[in-house]
């Protein structure tokens, strides 16, 4: 996935509301940016961290511009929490992942559970069909550790129970995190940030539900999808 335009390159002033970005740019523009992350974005908020931000022209747009990459730990850290889905779209229409070859079909956005939409159902005349979740993943505190959540994550852990029972009827079920960093060779639950997320975590993949980690190359062109962590 590359980035349409040339992302432009500043330092971070505030992270706040959630949902907003304070950037002072490298040319001398100060500018709000909408931060498409709702998590804690821990270690990745702190105030004169090196950011980059893309531009949209969207007159409909109330902010032109998105915090995308900051710099973090010595190297970047993806911010937008919309470009996991978009990775594996690319990456399952492309055969990228040997786990999920041969279906027929990828649907997204499908219907199931209680209220519920999964990210991708993945459909065969000759097998089962494989309810996928895709999850944000780009806290580390530990280096080379991956961590999921970095706050309270009730939704995450719902979709969690959604695909136990997809498993408990005989469907095949997955989760997969995508990891936007490019330091991290392990992974496990942050337990302090949510437990209720890491018991159910432990207790789904005891019940049939795959748990898969990828990895991403992120530069200043794009974030593209690399090899599996575990």
């Amino acid at each position: 996935m590359d980035f349409p335009q040339p992302l432009k390159r500043g330092t971070l002033a505030a992270r706040y509301k959630r949902f907003f970005a304070d950037v002072a740019l490298d040319d001398g523009t100060e500018i709000t940016a909408h931060c498409p992350n709702p998590g804690a974005m821990l270690g990745l908020n702190t105030p004169g961290l090196r950011a980059w931000v893309s531009r949209s022209d969207d007159p409909k747009r109330k902010l032109a511009h998105t915090l995308e990459l900051v710099e973090a730990d010595g190297g970047l850290v993806g911010i937008n929490t919309m470009h996991p889905n978009r990775l594996v779209a690319e990456a399952l229409a492309a055969g990228h992942f040997p786990e999920f070859t041969g279906y027929a079909s990828h649907r997204r956005e499908v219907r199931y559970g209680a209220n519920s939409r999964v990210d991708f159902l993945l459909e065969a005349p000759d097998r089962p069909p494989c309810w996928l979740e895709v999850k944000n993943c780009h806290l580390m505190r530990t280096p080379g550790l991956a961590e999921f959540p970095d706050c309270v994550a009730a939704r995450s852990t719902k979709h969690l129970g959604e695909l136990e029972a997809m498993a408990a009827q005989g469907d095949r079920a997955a989760v997969l995190f995508v990891v936007q960093r490019t330091d991290c060779h392990r992974f496990a639950p942050a337990r302090d940030c949510d437990p209720a997320f890491a018991s159910a975590l432990e207790r789904v993949q005891a019940n049939g539900v795959e748990v898969y980690i990828y990895g991403c190359e992120i530069d200043v062109a794009g974030v593209r999808l690399a090899g599996r962590i575990a």
